[in-house]
Formats: structure tokens, sequence, C-alpha cells
């Protein structure tokens, strides 16, 4: 078994469209959104990407075969004056996990967030998908508390579009 991870070069066909077809795949499994990502957004996504530097997109290759993606996003901490990479999307095809796959792509993803100087990476979870937060607990991620009294931060959205 052969496992390699490579970062997505947006102006590769063949890169990009592994890279498409396992997002298209996460997007349509229930821990996504349940439901296929649009023609239309797929053929937008490369191109707005290319526009937002700080982007990460690594691909996991098992025996030649994508089977595995993490996207993540640079941001930056006020408090700490250096980047943040957040981690926002993580996918291994069924068929892939337990391999070490998992291990792999938060391996090459945190080697770059040290490479750009980060203070730390980000991520978050569903509340209920107990796999994912043993996975994120064994490779060092915790809940985030700033002050104890104040208790952990929970993620909160207000959609625009």
């Amino acid at each position: 078994m052969t496992l390699d991870i490579y970062l997505v070069d947006l102006d590769d066909a063949a890169q990009t469209t592994a890279w498409l077809e396992l997002l298209n795949a996460y997007a349509s499994d229930p821990l996504g959104n349940g439901e296929a990502l649009s023609p239309a957004l797929l053929s937008a996504l490369p191109a707005r990407l290319r526009q937002r530097p700080g982007t990460w997109l690594f691909v996991a290759s098992l025996d030649g075969r994508p089977c595995g993606l993490l996207n993540a996003f640079e941001s930056f901490s006020t408090f700490s004056v250096a980047p943040i990479l957040n981690v926002h999307d993580v996918f291994v095809r069924g068929d892939a996990r337990g391999s070490g796959v998992v291990d792999a792509l938060f391996e090459r993803a945190e080697a770059a967030a040290r490479a750009i100087g980060c203070c730390k990476m980000t991520l978050e979870v569903l509340a209920h998908n107990e796999p994912a937060k043993r996975v994120y607990t064994r490779l060092g991620f915790a809940h985030y508390v700033l002050d104890p009294a104040l208790g952990g931060a929970d993620f909160w959205e207000r959609k625009l579009a």
C-alpha cells in the first residue's frame, strides 16, 4: 500500500478533477451536507480559490487512487500576532478509513502551518460526530477554552447568502 499526500495545483486539470470529485463525495455524505454540489459551483470553485491567498488543498492517494482531502485556509490571531491555519474540510472515503490517511493529511497540513509560522491550527466538528472527535483528540486538538470560568467557545454563523 502506497500512501501519498499532495498539495493540489489548481492549474493541473487531473489534480483539480480528483480534488473536486472528493469534495463532491464529501458534500454528498451525511456528515457533509448530504447533497451533491451543483455543477455550476464545482465549475466556479477552482477559479475562486485561485484568488484566495492562504488556501491549502491537500489530497491523499492510496495506490494511486484519490481517497481523502483536507482543505484549510489561513487566518490570523491578533493576540499572537501570527497566522492560524483553519482546517475547513476533512474527508476520507469509507473504503480508505482506518488506513492512516487522516493522520497523513494532518501531518502535511501541520508541516505547512509550521512553515508559514502559524501559532495554531483550528477546526470545527459536529457536536455528535464522535468518531471525528476521537481522531481530532488523538491528533492533539481540544475544545477551545480561553478562560475556564467562561467555558468553551462555540462556533456560530450568520448566513449572508
